[in-house]
């Protein structure tokens, strides 16, 4: 059994000015999913259907696996929010969680049997729960005052990385899950958020504005070292993700979902999707996931392909060698945020 954590961190008692705090609240909700929304979207899918053809061509690890999402319905207090899981051809959609509040950055093991996310509901703050796929089992396993967000498992599955204000700042922390026990990562002034495993267990990458307050860069942390690098994303760039082969970063590139070749720094702007919402990779590497608006993405598709609602949103899924897609839709029409694709 999966035990809360138990963290008996100092909480800091120093003031700051106001102004500052406004900011640091700023940044940590546009990185957690609370973003204006842009008025333009800037690329297409080639083809929007449920059980597209392009899905017979993947590799299986990433056909036979699942692509975990949020869906969002209502505002304010009427918010309900819906946490699925969905084959990447449309099929075996099936609900995992719901609530009256708010489901944040679900993230899947290595293997594909567990399932980490955040979710808030009114007047609380964000617990990390872990849903077991093999017995269906919710299991609490970071509830500390403050805002615990973006888990991310370790790839022996024994760790999970996650954001948390315990403390009084934004930092990460890194959970061994077999007792619970804690330690904090980060311990800057700074707003360190979104952690993500590199698939070698030996680093991770995050979020900071340690350089630029409200200006997020991407950085790599050594575990070996306790040292974090710049990251060569240039301008805002947020909530990374590396492929499972390591050679490509999946990340939010300004207002675009985006993908980068390690190697080169050669980088492709997916879309803009009128979310703010990054992409992320499927487990080969070859394709893409990204959340999008339907009332964005409707008017520049076929018709003949479309068969799912104006209204609401969509997951696109994108070709990176073939420069294809195509997009699933939400269940009944609500906003749709936070994909990613486990085996």
């Amino acid at each position: 059994m999966l035990k809360t954590a138990d963290l008996k961190l100092p909480v800091t008692n120093r003031r700051l000015p106001s102004a500052v705090v406004i900011v640091m609240l700023s940044m940590l909700a546009v990185l957690t999913g609370c973003q204006t929304m842009p008025n333009n979207f800037s690329k297409a899918p080639s083809a929007m259907v449920i059980n597209n053809p392009l899905t017979i061509g993947m590799p299986a690890i990433d056909r036979q696996g699942y692509i975990a999402y949020i869906e969002e319905q209502g505002v304010g207090a009427a918010k309900v929010s819906t946490l699925y899981r969905i084959r990447p051809d449309g099929s075996e959609r099936q609900l995992i969680d719901q609530l009256n509040g708010y489901i944040y950055a679900p993230a899947w093991s290595a293997d594909g049997q567990l399932l980490a996310y955040s979710k808030q509901a009114a007047r609380q703050h964000p617990k990390i729960y872990i849903y077991d796929v093999k017995s269906g089992s919710h299991n609490l396993v970071v509830n500390v005052e403050g805002s615990n967000l973006s888990p991310s498992f370790s790839p022996d599955g024994k760790k999970l990385l996650y954001s948390s204000t315990v403390g009084g700042n934004a930092d990460i922390y890194e959970m061994q899950l077999k007792d619970g026990s804690t330690k904090q990562l980060t311990t800057l002034p700074s707003t360190e958020v979104q952690p993500s495993y590199a698939p070698d267990g030996q680093s991770f990458v995050y979020t900071s504005d340690k350089v630029r307050a409200g200006r997020p860069s991407i950085y790599r942390y050594n575990f070996v070292t306790g040292n974090a690098t710049l990251m060569s994303t240039r301008g805002y760039a947020a909530s990374p993700q590396i492929s499972l082969d390591g050679q490509r970063l999946a990340y939010l590139n300004g207002r675009r979902a985006a993908v980068m070749t390690l190697t080169t720094g050669q980088v492709i702007n997916l879309a803009e999707t009128g979310l703010d919402e990054p992409a992320r990779l499927s487990p080969s590497g070859q394709y893409a996931v990204y959340a999008t608006r339907q009332s964005n993405l409707g008017r520049q598709v076929s018709n003949q392909y479309s068969q799912s609602s104006q209204n609401g949103g969509s997951l696109v899924i994108h070709s990176l060698s073939g420069n294809k897609s195509y997009a699933i839709s939400s269940k009944a029409g609500g906003v749709v945020r936070s994909p990613i694709w486990g085996r």
